[in-house]
């Protein structure tokens, strides 16, 4: 701590604040309209001067560091001169008009504070621009503080915003002179969030605000934390809320695309199909009649004939509820999630080899990283917030190697990229494996204390030099060593992996290989290291981890341990099912069969987003009872339900989400449901109480089901909605006697789950059976993209439809030639599967023979394209690799 006197008063400062910040700690707020606390500070404005002793000139306190001693004056008659001077000369050229607005700027405010008069000045060129549908342009009222440049730059990276000209004609425009959306924008708003005039502004939240609540982003497993306005009982708008995940910064997603939640197409009342078409009914008709039902199929067929889907879009608290509903009321462990179908084999390979299936480490060790190593994922896109942070390291030195067949974002700008052919990632790690033993690149010590099987691994992977397999992973042998030394020899280096890592026939086995990596090099229990799943969807990892899985009860506890089986029946006051569940291919491939009759499907759109859709919708035909509970009468539901129940958004409801790095966070009601929508948890609720289990369904709220999942799951004991409330914590989080368990950010630092060491495992490559041939030439792989979300469901009913507004086939221009196909045109995409119809987008980030499409719009039905065939342990499909032909679609 800095000893420091403010005005004649005596203060405590820590070491390394800024003069600005004391100031304010103090209660001394002096202007500074240049400056944003996520920026580095200029002292442009020249309104945050002080004067402090034994410096010759007043000083910007923004761009001033605190020392020892330091004496400051912040009132003098020099310092309100100087004020009222630099404030008029700002005001010369500022629209009178806009003074005149009720807009919350802080300009407007001191020019009103200290009586400068705004003025007509205007001399400069000024950019306009109406085309972006968040993002509004009044560059008349641009003060050249230069935020926007700059946070466009040392936030998001994606330097849009430019200084143009010089004297009295600079002026500010993007970076093309052209218009936002042609100038790389990606719509994060962080401009219009940092602007302090109104010369940027969010064109949707200038009306009035009744609340500001603060909750979870409802889209991707980041876990961003945000500040949520409403009015007249709708969302109104959302601004970035600081925190360790997202500091204060948001993607277009999170920020923008909250539409959804007062779309006229949410369903907000019970219905039943009867004779082929929906009716609206009360509560207690559909209730009764789902009750009724599974009753009679659970009587007819047996409990394993019936099933229950959790949703990544659910709570915790929620989640919790659909497999305690499925095991105690329902008497069957046929539970799972949409986690089996993107990181099952994420979890499956951490918990097999290093004892816990979740990340080792957090998102905190991005800024601490020497290196990054981006396997099979696209952060820019798919998880925003990481990918800018991603971006602002490697800017500031760290190394990057990204191994991804296309060459996304961050490939361009990676030090190695390993565009591999898809499904060959065991090859390619492995080869990697082989060159860190061939050239003693392993870290002997960290292996001597902390890693078994050596011996046997270093036999088992001399089959995989680079030289013996660099043709089949379409990879260069010495890129591939090249990437191996830049690995092992950056300390600490730190993995992300995505869905092109897991959804492969090998998915949890490259997974594991990867881990290999991790264990060679001592990049494991270590800050900015580890082995870290970027998961998909808001609660993938939570949907998992409450036990929506058919094997393994909340918190990831094993169903065939004893101990852990007497533990929940205890608790629950039941017995548990003895025998085995089936995971959701599973229950798909019996209802084709004629053994499995019933689903409860909640927050999931499995007739849209499961593969090879025409083999989902021929088993879905086949079950006597699809309950669907969702916002809207998806895909599912048209095609094979028989209920649907209203479900309340994320907006209007409490509870918490699992984001990707294991830390646990508040989920608040900002509004009210429509009509009688209702949260996920009081259904579940209510319709086990119809089936007479009221006992051990009787909660008041997601508190009380939280704090039963906390006497369960002792992992997480420590993690009351107390200190939620205030506190970002990690799990495991254990009860101690102070309750002030830190949450653990780093596993794996002392042992594993596994015992004191590790084992290396020997995976030998298994190539897909889906090829291509003469009738199917191309290589498809599906994925998502930045403005939209899995199904779209969310995403399209937003203005985020008008920056993309449909799926397209990216193709590289080589092949569009060769198959005389131009930008936009129509195209047949034809699979040993099924066919769709898709916009060609010819871009040079595909590799010839190769092709991509993401899968949000319903009606293109782009998973009609994809194969059956999935991973071989846990079933999670093979979504990125599919053997397709493309053709002209001949216009009519």
């Amino acid at each position: 701590m800095l000893h420091i006197r403010i005005n004649g008063q005596a203060c405590t400062v820590a070491e390394g604040s800024s003069l600005l910040q004391a100031l304010r700690d103090q209660g001394c707020q002096p202007p500074h309209p240049c400056h944003d606390g996520r920026l580095k500070p200029i002292g442009a404005c020249r309104l945050c001067l002080v004067e402090v002793e034994g410096q010759a000139r007043p000083v910007p306190s923004c761009a001033t560091a605190v020392t020892e001693g330091m004496v400051v004056h912040t009132a003098t008659a020099r310092l309100q001169s100087l004020l009222h001077t630099n404030l008029s000369l700002m005001a010369d050229c500022y629209p009178v008009t806009a003074v005149s607005e009720q807009a919350e700027h802080p300009l407007h405010q001191l020019l009103i504070q200290h009586g400068a008069n705004a003025g007509s000045n205007l001399h400069v060129p000024i950019f306009k621009d109406d085309s972006h549908p968040y993002l509004g342009i009044a560059m008349d009222r641009c003060i050249h503080c230069q935020r926007c440049v700059r946070i466009c730059d040392e936030v998001q990276g994606q330097f849009v915003w430019r200084v143009w000209g010089k004297g009295e004609q600079t002026h500010i425009a993007p970076a093309d002179g052209k218009s936002l959306l042609s100038s790389g924008c990606v719509s994060c708003g962080a401009c219009a969030d940092t602007c302090p005039t109104g010369a940027i502004f969010d064109k949707r939240s200038t009306g009035p605000v009744d609340h500001w609540t603060k909750t979870t982003c409802v889209y991707c497993g980041v876990g961003c934390q945000m500040e949520v306005a409403s009015h007249d009982n709708k969302v109104v708008a959302i601004k970035p809320a600081s925190s360790p995940v997202n500091h204060a910064h948001l993607c277009v997603k999170g920020r923008y695309a909250y539409d959804f939640s007062h779309s006229p197409e949410r369903v907000t009342q019970p219905l039943l199909r009867k004779n082929g078409d929906w009716h609206v009914v009360s509560w207690e008709e559909a209730l009764a009649f789902t009750a009724s039902r599974l009753q009679e199929l659970r009587s007819k067929y047996g409990a394993d004939s019936l099933g229950v889907l959790g949703s990544a879009r659910a709570t915790n608290e929620e989640n919790y509820l659909a497999q305690k509903f499925a095991r105690v009321v329902l008497g069957t462990n046929n539970v799972d999630c949409c986690a089996r179908v993107c990181h099952q084999p994420s979890a499956k390979a951490l918990k097999t080899m290093l004892g816990t299936g979740a990340a080792t480490n957090s998102f905190d060790d991005i800024e601490h990283t020497s290196l990054f190593m981006l396997c099979g994922c696209n952060p820019t896109e798919n998880h925003p917030i990481i990918g800018t942070r991603i971006k602002q390291a490697v800017r500031a030195g760290a190394g990057l190697i990204v191994i991804d067949p296309r060459r996304t974002e961050l490939a361009a700008c990676a030090d190695i990229h390993l565009a591999l052919r898809p499904g060959t990632n065991v090859l390619l790690f492995n080869a990697m494996a082989a060159t860190l033993l061939e050239e003693g690149l392993q870290d002997d010590d960290y292996i001597a204390m902390r890693v078994d099987g050596l011996a046997d691994f270093r036999s088992f992977i001399t089959a995989y030099a680079p030289e013996k397999i660099a043709s089949q992973c379409g990879v260069n042998a010495n890129d591939i060593r090249r990437a191996a030394r830049m690995y092992a020899q950056a300390r600490p280096a730190m993995c992300f992996h995505g869905l092109g890592m897991t959804e492969h026939l090998q998915g949890t086995q490259g997974v594991m290989s990867l881990i290999n990596l991790a264990l060679l090099t001592g990049n494991l229990g270590k800050r900015g290291s580890g082995i870290n799943p970027l998961r998909g969807q808001n609660n993938v990892q939570g949907s998992a981890q409450m036990g929506c899985e058919p094997a393994s009860l909340t918190g990831a506890q094993n169903l065939a341990d004893a101990k852990v089986r007497a533990s929940f029946e205890q608790a629950w006051g039941s017995s548990l099912p003895a025998s085995a569940g089936l995971d959701l291919p599973a229950m798909l491939a019996a209802a084709s069969s004629g053994k499995f009759k019933a689903m409860w499907v909640m927050g999931y759109d499995i007739a849209m987003s499961m593969p090879n859709a025409n083999q989902t919708l021929a088993a879905l035909a086949q079950l006597e009872l699809v309950i669907v509970q969702d916002l809207f009468l998806n895909e599912t539901a048209r095609a094979a339900g028989h209920v649907f129940f209203p479900a309340a958004s994320n907006f209007e409801k409490d509870g918490s989400f699992m984001n990707a790095d294991r830390r646990v966070q508040r989920v608040r009601q900002v509004v009210n449901s429509p009509g009688e929508a209702k949260p996920d948890w009081q259904i579940i609720t209510e319709l086990a109480r119809h089936m007479g289990h009221e006992q051990g369904f009787t909660f008041k709220d997601p508190q009380a089901i939280w704090d039963e999942i906390r006497s369960v799951w002792p992992a997480s004991t420590g993690l009351s909605y107390q200190r939620l409330q205030n506190e970002s914590l990690q799990w495991p989080c254990p009860a101690t006697a102070d309750d002030n368990h830190p949450g653990t950010a780093i596993l794996h630092q002392q042992g594993f789950g596994v015992g004191p060491k590790a084992s290396l495992a020997c995976i030998a490559y298994q190539p897909t059976a889906e090829v291509c041939d003469d009738d199917y030439p191309l290589l498809l792989t599906t994925g998502r993209e930045l403005y939209h979300f899995n199904a779209g469901t969310m995403t399209y009913r937003t203005p985020n439809a008008q920056l993309k507004p449909t799926d397209t086939l990216d193709i590289s221009p080589a092949d569009a030639r060769q198959l005389n196909l131009a930008e936009g045109q129509q195209a047949e995409v034809s699979s040993r599967y099924g066919a769709a119809i898709l916009p060609v987008h010819i871009t040079d980030k595909m590799q010839v023979g190769q092709l991509f499409c993401s899968f949000h719009r319903a009606d293109l039905n782009v998973n009609a394209l994809t194969s059956a065939y999935c991973d071989n342990l846990v079933h999670a499909p093979e979504y990125k690799v599919t053997a397709v032909r493309v053709k002209r679609v001949s216009a009519r």
